[in-house]
């Protein structure tokens, strides 16, 4: 199981870097980026410094959800290559010391895999328990979807991309239960056999010579017996008290590890909807389930307004600070943070929490400063390292998310959207799409990501924020991040050390110490266009220091009372 907290690993001193490689680079051009397209920017990544790549499902898929539906685990889909192109990928990553993590989706597959065709031909298939299948229910009220005779859904369970978590199959005369859209039929975990074919799958790509897995939405593959109807509680979706940590999901994932990952050094991360720090240490602390570690998602919530994600509320920075500090106390002795601002599911970190106007450059170096010294293994996004932003959406037909598409739909349906404008405001804030737009490679019309018309629009700022341009200026987002890299090399303190929250209260400025036996290192952040001042708490007031990074010109001796500059940040090592 995984060791104390405070023993070395390699993904805890690792970066990770994640590739959706449908934005990434696009070799054929075709507009979608593939894997040679990724073999073509190994350089760039090795440059950049990077440990590990996490690569986003490249598997055969109908793309219902991106490649997130999967169609057979055991092959590449051709719009992204083939198998040799991927084993040259990996071939290529591991001589450049860099680890290749692969994405496991086991909660659902595809309608259009093989085990879903056999289990939907019959209710006697040999497949049909490899899924979750429910005669529909005599109900009392109105409204939402019936079957040939008036019933209901099986209970009143809710997709998490809007509207009920059931469809109706014709052929059968029964409703599956999708939890994700309609093409994304959730496994049934508590067939031994399905358990077992996963197994053998996650053996196959261990043997090819991958370096871990992250598990999509992991904690939600175990259903409780009988369905139970879902509450009205302020759950993410309605039903999600019964379905996430569900009663067996420990009993499946200790089996899981003691089956394929026990005695291998390999890295594993949780995808965990809805938990809590207490919950986090029964998957990766000392006595818990085996994992490297998990991604938690509560300080990507504190933007959500009363009607849940597609909804826009207001955060503040005392509570950011004050949701990210539990976590990292929670922690700190048993088990291991996955440290991210965002990913493919998520907008933009810099358009989120930082400024993607006036500071964009300041605020995107202060965010990667953030992610690269709290205790926790970084996660970098694809084009994270450039500031990219937001894309300015000026139509709902540029969008290509079913999650969007859908929840916008039903937010429509529901009248809390009323006008176009109020649509593409919530899109542009929201949408997983302004993280899927093309990697800006250079100003070109496409960015230098294609030859052709992408998949997706390009962010009309590529002239501005581009890699080209971002490795030929010293002071680029990009290399402040090299910077940052190698920070965490020459300092053990930035990864292993202690995390202490200084000035709590402190309505702008973040504050922390990081301390590692003797060594000692201090974190200051600005978070916003004001100019606060900081005054250290007098344990570390005048102390010696030097002044590691900042990203502004500035030079120190030690710690001293400072005027910040708008989202100025500064991480001092103490000497004294």
């Amino acid at each position: 199981m995984t060791g104390p907290s405070s023993e070395r690993s390699w993904w805890k001193e690792s970066i990770v870097y994640q590739i959706y490689p449908r934005s990434f680079n696009d070799s054929d051009g075709d507009g979608i980026g593939d894997i040679p397209g990724i073999v073509e920017k190994l350089d760039y990544l090795d440059e950049l410094g990077i440990d590990v790549v996490w690569l986003n499902p490249v598997y055969e898929s109908p793309n219902a959800d991106n490649g997130y539906d999967i169609a057979d685990y055991r092959s590449v889909a051709a719009e992204f290559g083939t198998m040799d192109d991927w084993e040259e990928l990996l071939a290529g990553l591991h001589e450049r010391d860099i680890k290749l993590v692969m994405d496991l989706v086991v909660n659902h597959t595809s309608d259009e895999h093989e085990w879903f065709r056999e289990s939907r031909q019959s209710t006697d298939s040999d497949y049909r328990d490899y899924y979750i299948w429910r005669e529909g229910r005599e109900v009392d009220c109105d409204g939402g979807p019936r079957g040939p005779d008036g019933e209901a859904p099986p209970n009143n369970w809710e997709s998490f991309f809007g509207g009920p978590a059931w469809s109706y199959d014709e052929a059968t005369g029964e409703w599956y239960l999708h939890i994700f859209d309609e093409k994304q039929p959730d496994l049934n975990w508590e067939n031994p056999a399905v358990r077992e074919e996963i197994y053998e799958m996650m053996e196959w790509w261990l043997g090819k010579g991958i370096d871990g897995f992250r598990m999509d939405v992991i904690n939600i593959i175990s259903k409780p017996e009988g369905l139970p109807d879902g509450e009205d509680d302020g759950a993410v979706v309605r039903g999600a008290e019964q379905f996430v940590n569900g009663p067996r999901i420990h009993e499946f994932l200790r089996e899981m590890y003691d089956r394929v990952l026990a005695g291998r050094d390999v890295m594993t991360v949780g995808e965990m909807v809805d938990l809590s720090v207490e919950e986090a240490r029964e998957y990766v602390g000392e006595d818990g389930d085996g994992m490297s570690m998990a991604f938690n998602f509560d300080h990507l919530r504190l933007d959500f307004g009363p009607h849940g994600r597609w909804d826009r509320g207001e955060w503040t920075v005392r509570e950011l600070k004050g949701t990210i500090t539990h976590w990292q106390r929670g922690l700190a002795e048993d088990g291991w943070n996955s440290v991210h601002l965002n990913n493919h599911d998520q907008p933009r970190m810099v358009s989120r929490f930082g400024d993607d106007g006036e500071y964009r450059r300041e605020s995107a170096k202060l965010l990667g400063t953030l992610t690269h010294t709290l205790r926790g293994t970084p996660y970098v996004y694809q084009g994270e390292e450039l500031g990219m932003t937001n894309y300015p959406f000026e139509s709902l037909d540029e969008v290509r998310d079913v999650d969007t598409l859908q929840n916008v739909a039903t937010a429509k349906l529901d009248g809390r959207i009323e006008t176009r404008e109020e649509a593409l405001d919530l899109v542009r804030y929201r949408s997983r799409d302004n993280a899927r737009t093309p990697m800006q490679w250079s100003s070109g019309e496409r960015a230098g990501f294609t030859d052709d018309e992408p998949w997706i629009p390009v962010n009309p700022n590529r002239g501005r924020i581009n890699a080209e341009r971002a490795r030929a200026d010293e002071d680029s987002v990009w290399h402040y991040y090299r910077r940052l890299v190698e920070l965490r090399e020459e300092h053990d303190v930035l990864v292993y050390g202690d995390y202490d929250l200084l000035l709590a209260e402190h309505e702008e400025v973040w504050a922390y110490a990081r301390t590692r036996g003797d060594e000692r290192a201090l974190v200051v952040l600005n978070f916003g266009d004001g100019r606060p001042r900081f005054d250290p708490p007098a344990e570390f007031d005048g102390e010696d220091a030097e002044l590691l990074i900042c990203n502004y010109e500035a030079a120190a001796s030690a710690v001293e009372p400072v005027e910040l500059r708008p989202w100025e940040a500064r991480v001092y090592r103490l000497t004294g």
